[in-house]
């Protein structure tokens, strides 16, 4: 197995505080969804950061094609091809959609280049189209999350990370952020995702990771990590994937 990033024996926290990660370790393969579940406090959100540079990876290793990631910024991160979205999906609300899409490709020189890959941007994703002249803070959760997924797009990234997509927004919403995710994979890129609807997540993934107190406990294909009793009983609530 080729992995894309690979994740070996992080220990991490924030500042001098206590460890959070103790030993977590991840496999990330090309052009698949890669779902982290696990209970709160697990350190997944915490994962993520350390992987982008937000966080002081202290033992363990970090690698993308095998190039070592740990101690860069979080902007030499992104320039390596990792793109992370926040919960808080880090839109600036008072600029229009357009130009929330221009800023997610401010580091592209080519500037016409740049518009033309809004374009597709808005071709993919009617809605942002529909809405170019809106300012994003107005928008609904949804939108605003469509349009933070989308605006990883421009840069072209090899790996988009998301914490928690699926967060605060109703029901009908939820499954059209898990096909923004298979859209983006379908154009060849990778996704990882920290999901607090597990069950949701896992359905939509390709591979599934398990963490609990800061290690990784178990990892493999989605379709078996639903179907392991002792996950269903631990972290699924007791439920079968339908």
């Amino acid at each position: 197995m080729n992995e894309l990033l690979e994740v070996r024996d992080v220990v991490a926290g924030y500042g001098d505080g206590p460890a959070i990660l103790n030993g977590a370790s991840l496999k990330v393969q090309p052009g698949k969804v890669h779902c982290i579940i696990g209970p709160n406090g697990a350190g997944k959100s915490t994962l993520l950061k350390a992987i982008c540079g937000m966080l002081k990876v202290r033992q363990g290793d970090v690698k993308l094609r095998g190039e070592d990631l740990k101690g860069l910024r979080p902007d030499q991160v992104l320039k390596k091809g990792i793109c992370f979205v926040p919960q808080e999906r880090a839109l600036f609300p008072k600029m229009t959609v357009r130009e929330n899409l221009r800023m997610g490709g401010f580091s592209l020189e080519d500037k016409s280049d740049l518009e033309e890959r809004i374009d597709e941007i808005e071709e993919r994703f009617p809605i942002l189209k529909e809405r170019r002249d809106q300012h994003a803070g107005t928008m609904s959760g949804g939108q605003q999350q469509t349009l933070s997924m989308a605006r990883t797009m421009i840069i072209r990234p090899d790996i988009v990370m998301l914490d928690e997509p699926s967060l605060g927004l109703a029901p009908k919403i939820v499954q059209e952020v898990f096909d923004i995710m298979h859209v983006m994979a379908e154009t060849g890129i990778t996704v990882l995702i920290v999901e607090q609807n597990a069950l949701m997540g896992l359905k939509n993934a390709d591979w599934g990771v398990v963490l609990d107190l800061g290690r990784t406990l178990f990892e493999g294909p989605a379709d078996e990590v639903l179907a392991d009793p002792r996950i269903q009983e631990l972290y699924l609530g007791g439920k079968k994937a339908a």
